[in-house]
């Protein structure tokens, strides 16, 4: 046993595919856009069970492959009554059921605060896995703008009548949500825009190998009335709307068609005759694999999306010229009560938003200190505190950003904490990740416009983002380093890798450049506290704080 190890470690990474004979290859794992018209049940059947143990293997690393770890996300979408649950029923039945996972949604009102996918990020397929999602984020989005045009069509008519005293008192009596109140009147435009956010954001999900394939299910008016009217029991119906009134089904194909046309990449499937379907969705399902399957190879991903030259920053002045800032120890005590109390005041002000501050700098910069004043004024239920370090092997087996997705602020949990503090945070990517090697080249360069587009989503749902870089000099990190050693209830703080990190401090200092350049935002904008005092950095912490929410609050009044 132990010799069969020993040439398992030494052999050198192959393709997934050479696991298996050039045969079942080219049958079963490569994609054919004919296989739907040569591939009899069986085969398909055989081909899907044989893919997906081939997704898997990329996951697994046993033996080590030149695969990246790569997963399918099957987002499930169209009419009711379409033949969507037959189709994954016999997607079920045909594949590993262990290997597949199935959620479902049938749409609700997107939460506040948070971007539309927030709430669906907990679902997202491990590398390897293949899932199937009813209804998603898009059950959300369709929810809303039915939502938007049927009382903009209600508002129309009521307009018409209004000279009709009778049927104005009636019109004031039905129960309905002004649509000035949403946030774009046209519910053209705010689907227009939630696809855009949306397309850029499983951009992302396919960069970071969660491959997507978007199945949307259409029957005529006559084939969804008479399934309608059958003598099976209906389940709760999909976005929540009315399928036996004619006009909401005028008005959702209408919707439908919009969203059809922004976005190419859903395979429509008509669903009159429910066999024919469900096999079509199978061959679907099985092309994605493959694809995502011959995606996952490293050297074609590099030929696919090669890597930029990239060109550093000059650093900037206030990275490197670090000031020795004394203050008073009364008049610090004084200032910091003032301070704290003020943003306690500000953020029970906030009216539920959710506010996220970012803490990264330089090791043994002042970030935990600066963290224990901000939250000293509040109660410890009104926030959560992330010490963000390596990715556990869960973490690793999700797109890179999912492990800060998951801790944002929630209004699906009970928690009543609405403030999440993170000390260190996605940046590694591009400081330490970026510095170590963990991240190639290409992943490490495409972060920063992935963490752009991320964090201009939370700042469009109504989040109030705050982010810091602590910067202290290199003389005065090796003194706190040492005041660290030589204090019993510090000595935890310092590790080998800080010491280790010290022989970096330049290479340190030009991510820090880098990031800070491509990363300062309208919509989340850097604050640099470079200061050598810890006093004087934690009131100005305090002082950005407040000068942000502050900004935040006003413009929102």
């Amino acid at each position: 046993m132990s010799k069969k190890n020993d040439t398992t470690e030494s052999l050198a990474p192959q393709a997934v595919s050479a696991q298996f004979s050039e045969h079942v290859v080219e049958q079963r794992l490569t994609p054919n856009p004919l296989n739907p018209f040569s591939m009899d049940k069986d085969t398909l059947r055989l081909a899907l069970v044989t893919a997906q143990f081939a997704l898997r293997a990329t996951r697994q690393q046993t033996p080590p492959t030149i695969n990246k770890p790569t997963g399918l996300l099957v987002l499930v979408n169209g009419m009711e009554q379409a033949g969507k649950g037959t189709a994954v029923t016999q997607l079920r039945q045909w594949v590993d059921p262990r290997l597949l996972k199935v959620e479902a949604t049938i749409g609700d009102c997107p939460l506040k605060h948070q971007p539309i996918w927030q709430v669906h990020t907990k679902s997202m397929p491990r590398h390897g896995d293949v899932m199937v999602y009813f209804g998603n984020w898009y059950a959300d989005l369709l929810y809303n703008v039915m939502r938007m045009a049927t009382l903009k069509s209600e508002n129309k008519e009521a307009g018409k009548n209004k000279n009709s005293s009778d049927k104005n008192k009636k019109s004031k009596n039905k129960k309905s949500v002004d649509v000035k109140k949403l946030p774009i009147t046209e519910w053209q435009d705010y689907l227009q825009e939630e696809l855009t956010k949306l397309q850029a954001f499983e951009q992302d999900l396919a960069a970071n190998q969660t491959k997507l394939l978007k199945c949307w299910f259409h029957v005529d008016i006559e084939t969804l009335q008479a399934r309608l009217n059958d003598a099976e029991v209906d389940p709760k119906f999909l976005y929540q709307i009315d399928w036996h009134n004619a006009a909401v089904v005028a008005q959702f194909n209408e919707v439908a068609t919009a969203l059809l046309r922004q976005q190419g990449d859903w395979i429509i499937i008509d669903g009159k005759d429910k066999s024919q379907a469900a096999t079509l969705f199978c061959h679907e399902v099985l092309r994605a694999m493959q694809t995502a399957l011959a995606s996952s190879r490293i050297e074609e991903s590099k030929q696919v999306n090669p890597v930029i030259n990239f060109d550093p920053v000059k650093i900037p002045k206030i990275l490197i010229d670090i000031n020795d800032t004394d203050i008073d120890k009364s008049e610090y005590h004084e200032a910091l009560a003032d301070k704290q109390a003020r943003l306690a005041e500000l953020l029970r002000a906030r009216k539920g938003r959710h506010v996220v501050f970012a803490f990264e700098g330089m090791d043994a910069a002042g970030k935990g200190g600066a963290i224990k004043r901000l939250v000293a004024p509040l109660d410890p239920r009104e926030y959560q505190i992330y010490n963000i370090g390596a990715p556990m092997l869960y973490e690793l087996q999700h797109p890179y950003l999912w492990r800060f997705w998951t801790k944002l602020p929630d209004e699906q949990t009970d928690r009543i904490s609405r403030i999440a503090i993170f000390d260190r945070t996605w940046y590694g990517r591009v400081l330490v990740e970026r510095i170590e090697g963990f991240a190639t080249d290409e992943e490490w360069q495409r972060a920063y416009d992935e963490i752009n587009r991320f964090e201009a989503d939370l700042v469009a749902a109504g989040n109030i983002v705050i982010k810091y870089w602590l910067a202290i000099d290199k003389k005065e990190q090796l003194k706190r380093f040492e005041a660290r050693e030589e204090t019993p209830h510090k000595q935890f703080k310092l590790t080998d890798d800080d010491w280790r990190n010290r022989d970096q401090w330049s290479d340190y200092v030009q991510s820090a450049a880098d990031m800070l350049a491509r990363t300062h935002t309208e919509d989340a904008p850097w604050c640099v506290i470079a200061t050598n005092g810890k006093q004087q950095a934690r009131l100005d912490v305090l002082d950005h704080a407040i000068q942000q929410l502050s900004s935040a609050l006003s413009k929102s009044e």
